[in-house]
């Protein structure tokens, strides 16, 4: 056989592989937009999250993790110094055990000068009852008076006694009167401008009143200490979760990634400290509109690994339509896409045995 039937023959059979090659492409569509939208490739991800102490700074006294390390919720990530915030409890502690014994001992004091007050009251409602029974004594003897100078005043019209007598009598009667008048005084200097109603307990005392009134108002006084007993018990309490707010717990199960500060610096306030890895992995597939109609946010997935083959199952958690950049274009007109893609975010069990950055592929067809 020469060359040139050689060469013939290389041609004929070029030409046939060509022609099987697209009776093959088109009726099974292997082109590199077919693969695409068949098998979906993707990188396992982690959620990774930023710890930071809440709206608390100071030095870190304890730097209770490195990188690399697993932690468990619960577990103690860093801690930072709390003497300050102890000396402000202590002092707080100190200032409303003063305000309760101010608060007791006014409160003693209210009491006994409403106690003063009622033994006030009984006693001038005693004076009032004796003043009053003087009163009735005076004026009964002001009525015998009255009668014995009426009788003597006869008598010495008649020449029956002496005019000594009659004067005897008068100056008696003036006497009596005198000291009606003046019991009567009394009586209303005790009774300080209340009307004598004859029932003694029913008599509502100016006097007493206002002793009553000014023991009772040390209840505003008992009630302003109470209000600062109130903003002081405020105040501690922010201190106190201040202070638990001191030590960074770890929130959920995870790796740590990095550990942003370091023992002795100094900590601000919600500056992240320590990335951490979480067990939630995800990865995301971009699919077209025809694959995106039949999949529904809580659907499984399966996917396998590239290394070794292992299937995972997942639960769709995101379904929304993807940036233009993941759109698949070919020959459409000012760049138009001629498959739209939507963004598929799958998170796989916590108990999958695979790790981050793992590849993963979803198949399709």
């Amino acid at each position: 056989m020469n060359s040139a039937q050689k060469a013939r023959k290389a041609g004929i059979f070029l030409i046939v592989v060509f022609i099987v090659s697209g009776i093959v492409l088109m009726y099974k569509g292997n082109d590199a937009t077919i693969l695409a939208v068949e098998k979906k490739d993707s990188i396992l991800t982690a959620e990774q999250i930023k710890l930071a102490f809440d709206s608390v700074g100071g030095r870190m006294i304890n730097e209770a993790v490195r990188e690399g390390q697993n932690v468990q919720a619960g577990d103690l990530i860093m801690e930072i110094d709390s003497t300050d915030t102890d000396l402000s409890i202590e002092k707080l502690k100190t200032q409303i055990a003063q305000l309760d014994a101010q608060i007791k001992s006014t409160s003693g004091s209210m009491n006994v000068n409403l106690f003063k007050v009622s033994n006030d009251e009984q006693q001038s409602f005693r004076q009032i009852d004796a003043q009053r029974a003087a009163l009735n004594s005076a004026q009964a003897t002001l009525k015998n008076a009255e009668i014995d100078y009426n009788r003597k005043l006869t008598l010495v019209s008649e020449g029956a006694i002496a005019k000594a007598q009659l004067d005897d009598a008068t100056m008696a009667l003036n006497v009596a009167r005198a000291n009606v008048q003046n019991q009567q005084q009394q009586l209303e200097r005790l009774l300080a401008g209340s009307v004598d109603t004859g029932v003694t307990n029913s008599l509502n005392l100016p006097t007493i009143a206002q002793e009553r009134a000014a023991a009772q108002n040390v209840e505003n006084d008992i009630a302003a200490l109470n209000q600062s007993k109130k903003s002081l018990e405020i105040q501690l309490k922010e201190l106190e979760i201040a202070k638990s707010r001191l030590k960074l717990y770890a929130p959920e199960d995870g790796k740590i990634i990095s550990v942003l500060s370091k023992q002795g610096e100094m900590i601000s306030p919600n500056v992240p400290v320590v990335l951490l890895e979480t067990r939630r992995i995800y990865y995301d597939i971009y699919v077209s509109e025809e694959q995106a109609v039949n999949l529904r946010e809580g659907d499984e997935i399966i996917c396998r690994t590239i290394a070794d083959d292992k299937k995972i199952t997942g639960t769709i958690r995101l379904l929304t339509q993807a940036p233009g950049f993941a759109d698949l274009k070919q020959s459409r007109e000012k760049g138009q896409a001629d498959l739209s893609a939507f963004q598929v975010r799958i998170y796989i069990s916590p108990d999958s045995d695979v790790l981050a950055g793992q590849t993963v592929r979803v198949d399709f067809d």
